[in-house]
């Protein structure tokens, strides 16, 4: 009792003070409409709906030859052979990367691999410097007990970070992470951008010296296969071949090949990190199942289908955002209150409500984003996530919008349900 009276406590400070995810609370509340028979329009999960994006039918059928195989058991602590040949092979083709496959590090997936890097390349205490908005960066620097620097991104840059962003914080910091194409922009860096942030980033590990800790770069490329338009991805060591030593990348087939569900992702880096990542994830036992690192293997084994995949996947996700980006456009031609970016890269808008303080028909007023948020699901039947959700301010009147469950056909009366919901605001 007399320990009781201390604390109230059952859990670790860590576990007691950790947050959930936003995204997630946010899809509950959806799903409990759906539930009750309320139509919805759902795109707030960066996912695909397998039933309108299914991962390819020779990867599917590997993955069944695989466990017919019995291929069950444990599988190499780094990944098996067969597959960090064939990633090193993709990266070298497709990438522009030249990585050996002792450098190249396979995981369930890319968020195992988010946390290994943070816990091999920060300590307790370290800075790390990351935009907003940004995915999970504030909940892996909290799970690390890091001091977290957020710059705030502006739509003038597409809310992408610039160097002159970064470059007051640099010389405190141990890892600057990076995300492009960027979720949850679905926007990307400039080479010219990109190249700055390399070069400041060179700057400052020649100012630290060889034997002091360096300033890593944690660069996400979940994204890179999907590019439409003219829109170019470009990555840190391609650009400055001496960004190679300071440099862990995140990747995967998650949504290149929208296969979220089957956990293959990996990384590459210096040797030395990819080393102790490696030994990290080994005691966490955070691998990719052995049968479908196989048949990941022999998928990406033949180039020619791999990039017909994604040449009809891309024109299908390009297509809905292309729609989704007229439609508001057509909505703000009309003097309505919304704005978008011009879609870039991935499965993500980004679109803009300007309804803080408008009026209902009922004369309700619409204080916040979460007042708005909620109008346009219960008005329009349309489910977006806020960009307060990846850290961006509680107030701030952009959200992103995820189209990897659009049905084509959908869109229209989409555009039509929030036209009405916002011709009712005063």
């Amino acid at each position: 009792m007399f320990a009781g009276m201390i604390h109230d406590r059952k859990v670790s400070k860590l576990a007691e003070n950790i947050i959930g995810s936003e995204i997630i609370k946010l899809a509950a509340e959806v799903n409990e409409k759906i539930k009750n028979g309320q139509p919805v329009y759902n795109y707030t999960i960066g996912d695909f709906n397998p039933k309108i994006f299914p991962i390819p039918a020779e990867l599917k059928q590997a993955i069944i030859n695989q466990y017919l195989n019995d291929e069950t058991n444990y599988p190499a602590a780094d990944g098996v052979l067969p597959l960090r040949q064939a990633v090193s092979t993709l990266l070298k083709e497709r990438g522009q990367l030249d990585y050996a496959p002792d450098e190249i590090l396979i995981a369930g997936g890319a968020r195992p691999v988010i946390y290994a890097i943070f816990r091999t390349l920060v300590d307790e205490g370290d800075t790390v410097i990351f935009s907003v908005p940004s995915w999970n960066n504030n909940h892996y620097s909290y799970l690390n007990q890091a001091k977290q620097v957020m710059i705030t991104a502006t739509p003038q840059n597409n809310f992408m970070p610039t160097a002159a962003d970064i470059k007051p914080h640099i010389q405190k910091a141990s890892l600057l992470a990076l995300c492009s194409p960027q979720n949850p922009t679905g926007t990307t860096f400039t080479k010219e951008g990109l190249l700055e942030i390399c070069d400041l980033v060179i700057e400052e590990n020649k100012r630290r010296g060889e034997h002091a800790k360096p300033l890593y770069v944690m660069y996400d490329q979940i994204y890179w296969a999907l590019t439409y338009g003219d829109t170019q991805h470009y990555n840190p060591v391609s650009l400055r071949p001496e960004m190679k030593k300071y440099t862990v990348f995140v990747d995967g087939i998650s949504k290149s090949l929208a296969a979220t569900g089957v956990r293959v992702g990996w990384t590459m880096g210096p040797k030395l990190v990819v080393d102790k990542m490696k030994s990290l994830l080994n005691h966490v036992g955070a691998w990719a199942p052995k049968a479908e690192q196989l048949a990941t293997a022999e998928y990406l084994s033949n180039l020619k289908q791999y990039d017909a995949f994604l040449n009809h996947q891309k024109k299908e996700l390009h297509q809905r955002l292309d729609l989704f980006y007229k439609g508001f456009m057509q909505l703000k031609k009309e003097g309505l209150a919304v704005d978008a970016i011009a879609p870039q890269a991935a499965l993500y808008l980004t679109i803009q409500f300007q309804l803080h303080n408008k009026k209902t028909a009922e004369g309700v007023v619409l204080a916040s984003t979460k007042d708005i948020t909620k109008y346009i699901l219960d008005e329009a039947s349309m489910a977006i996530v806020p960009f307060y959700a990846f850290g961006a301010d509680s107030n701030s009147s952009w959200y992103r919008l995820s189209i990897g469950t659009c049905q084509t056909e959908d869109i229209e009366a989409v555009i039509n349900k929030l036209r009405k919901a916002l011709t009712q605001l005063n």
